[in-house]
């Protein structure tokens, strides 16, 4: 059986791994100073659409594929290319990605057999769309598991249950760097979870909160002084799940600015030591163009998959 694999831009994995694997990009669309691009993971032309649009970044939109444009990306081509499609989205709760994606796979599986038909293929087709409930390079640990169990030669239904199964144990973690633009951004979207008082404090006193997400809910679970010091605790805490067991090989960094900025950050090298020594694989992105948008540049995201545990503050 040929299985397919669907990831949205938020999903923070290298374009190198995205190419090697043939993960197929689901995009959004972003609007900033008048301009619009479609998000597909292209480093490149995010660094140059950032450059361009910074001062309007702020008030940037960002919004899914619509549901016809999901059934027109599946019914032209991933009916044709694949008997069964694994589709994993952001987080229901932060995006309407899957709520699209959802409603239109029904369309999709309705519509799907003239196309297969003429294409010389008279077994059926079949799609999944999975809610990671996650964020940004914590998105990444579903879809690299998917993958694993792919070229491994699992089933459909056992790579269905890990993956959802591995959806309820993912810990996503966020380092914003500049808390007014956060604000701003969480406002636009009608979230009130980062006041003007504590934007306000927090960026007078250099004050950056360590964000948590898990099954949807997103929340500080601890605040530093300085960025480079959230890092190093965040960094610390990854690198000490990853001693005590993760539940995949797998650990997802990805940062909104030049990679050999965020390896020179204070932490970074003990948790790539550690993961060699552990055989972890550790992924490591540019943050999409979407990502970058909604939490700011020069951000830092992290991602495993573990039995949720207190962050060590």
């Amino acid at each position: 059986m040929r299985i397919g694999i669907v990831v949205d831009s938020p999903c923070d994995l290298p374009q190198s791994y995205l190419r090697k694997h043939n993960i197929t990009i689901l995009p959004t669309t972003v609007r900033a100073g008048g301009d619009s691009m479609a998000d597909f993971r292209d480093p490149i032309a995010t660094a140059q659409f950032l450059r361009t649009h910074d001062e309007a970044l702020a008030d940037a939109e960002s919004s899914p594929f619509s549901v016809q444009e999901i059934r027109e990306l599946f019914l032209s081509r991933l009916v044709i290319d694949y008997d069964y499609v694994f589709c994993m989205t952001t987080t229901k709760t932060r995006s309407g990605i899957f709520d699209n994606t959802q409603q239109a796979s029904f369309a999709i599986l309705n519509e799907y057999k003239a196309i297969r038909a003429k294409a010389g293929h008279d077994t059926p087709f079949a799609l999944r769309v999975v809610d990671t409930q996650n964020l940004f390079a914590a998105q990444g640990i579903t879809a690299v598991e998917a993958v694993r169990l792919r070229d491994a030669g699992e089933g459909t239904a056992k790579i269905r249950a890990r993956l959802e199964h591995l959806a309820l144990h993912t810990q996503g973690f966020l380092v914003p760097r500049d808390l007014n633009y956060l604000r701003v951004r969480t406002r636009k979207r009608g979230d009130r979870s980062v006041s003007f008082l504590s934007a306000t404090l927090g960026t007078a006193l250099d004050i950056k909160p360590i964000l948590h997400c898990n099954r949807g809910d997103t929340g500080p679970v601890a605040k530093v002084r300085g960025f480079d010091q959230a890092a190093q605790k965040l960094f610390a805490h990854v690198t000490k799940r990853v001693r005590d067991g993760l539940m995949t090989p797998t650990v997802c960094l990805s940062y909104g600015g030049e990679l050999e900025e965020m390896r020179a950050l204070p932490g970074y090298d003990d948790l790539r030591v550690t993961c060699g020594s552990y055989n972890i694989e550790l992924f490591e992105s540019v943050m999409s163009l979407t990502s970058t948008v909604n939490i700011g540049k020069g951000g830092l995201a992290a991602g495993y998959a573990a039995e949720s545990q207190p962050f060590d503050t």
